[in-house]
């Protein structure tokens, strides 16, 4: 009963059929549920439409052209979206945003009544409360493992859903010992679960700056694989050289992890 109740619904931006284009399932038809508000600042995020919880309307990209809803909405209401976008057969739920974690509720919900499609969950690494509280009820985690030296101050979100929803109150991290903690546990939390963590390079940085990350990963989830993903230019952010990519991968090497370097498959595609 619960799974449909109202007091699980979240503020959805997008509702759209497409292909991965990051992490270990790249290339995989998916269809992405995309969540409003996050209070994090990535400098070089590339949904910053999606850091504040507006006024709608959510859009839901279908076979029968756009259509455009209430902002919230439920697991059920959203369900009945994603059926309406799946070109032909069921197809992998990812639940991206925004950051998803700020509504474990809907996730739960989503989860409880998705029938035997996967449900997978893009998430910034940030809350590892929330990541326990829907960690069993998603069948793979993509962590992204966040460099301090690329956050903004954290925006707490202060929004109040029609029914009284509100988004998860746990600490954003700030300082760089905040943002490795928040990282060990959450890498400690997906250590056995089917997951992949993902590591944005971008220009003006060293080597040295990614290293904890790679200590981190190495040292909670050494089996976890690692996506070192070459930024996407947007704004002022550009893209490493051929000589950070190749020290950053050695250095993930000389850990042992299991690494790859894979940028957004998606944008070269130019789709969605």
């Amino acid at each position: 009963m619960d799974a449909t109740r109202n007091s699980a619904a979240a503020p959805l931006l997008e509702v759209f059929a497409s292909i991965q284009g990051e992490g270990s399932w790249v290339g995989e038809p998916q269809v992405f549920v995309r969540l409003a508000g996050c209070p994090l600042r990535c400098s070089w995020c590339d949904t910053p439409e999606s850091w504040l919880v507006g006024q709608g309307p959510s859009q839901v990209f279908g076979l029968q052209g756009t259509q455009e809803h209430d902002l919230w909405a439920s697991p059920f209401i959203v369900l009945t979206w994603i059926l309406s976008v799946e070109p032909r057969e069921p197809r992998t739920i990812s639940i991206t945003g925004g950051e998803p974690l700020m509504w474990p509720g809907f996730i739960r919900g989503l989860a409880a009544i998705k029938g035997p499609r996967r449900l997978h969950l893009e998430t910034a690494g940030a809350h590892p409360e929330a990541l326990a509280a829907v960690l069993e009820q998603v069948d793979h985690v993509s962590l992204d493992l966040k460099p301090h030296q690329d956050m903004g101050s954290p925006v707490p979100l202060d929004v109040e859903g029609p029914l009284g929803e509100r988004p998860w109150g746990e600490e954003n991290p700030q300082t760089p010992a905040q943002w490795r903690l928040a990282r060990r546990r959450c890498l400690g939390l997906v250590r056995e679960h089917d997951a992949c963590a993902k590591l944005i390079l971008s220009a003006g940085r060293s080597a040295q700056d990614y290293q904890v990350i790679l200590e981190d990963l190495a040292q909670s989830a050494p089996a976890v694989p690692l996506f070192l993903q070459p930024v996407t230019p947007c704004r002022q952010i550009s893209a490493p050289d051929e000589e950070l990519l190749t020290e950053v991968l050695e250095d993930a090497r000389d850990l042992g992890l299991t690494v790859r370097v894979v940028p957004q498959v998606h944008k070269s595609l130019g789709i969605q």
